[in-house]
């Protein structure tokens, strides 16, 4: 019966943490831009010259 507990336990600790990371992601602004990533693929880039 402890090992219930102590996963209970684990796993509200491990489910804080992902929910702070993905504050911290909405917070910095990872998901302002929503229309780019998925028309980049259309867009051509330059040529980089090669030496």
């Amino acid at each position: 019966m402890t090992i219930i507990f102590l996963l209970i336990g684990i796993s509200l600790i491990v489910a804080l943490l992902f929910l702070g990371a993905f504050l911290w992601a909405v917070r910095s602004g990872q998901y302002e831009d929503t229309y780019t990533p998925a028309v980049r693929m259309l867009f051509e880039e330059p040529a980089e010259d090669e030496e």
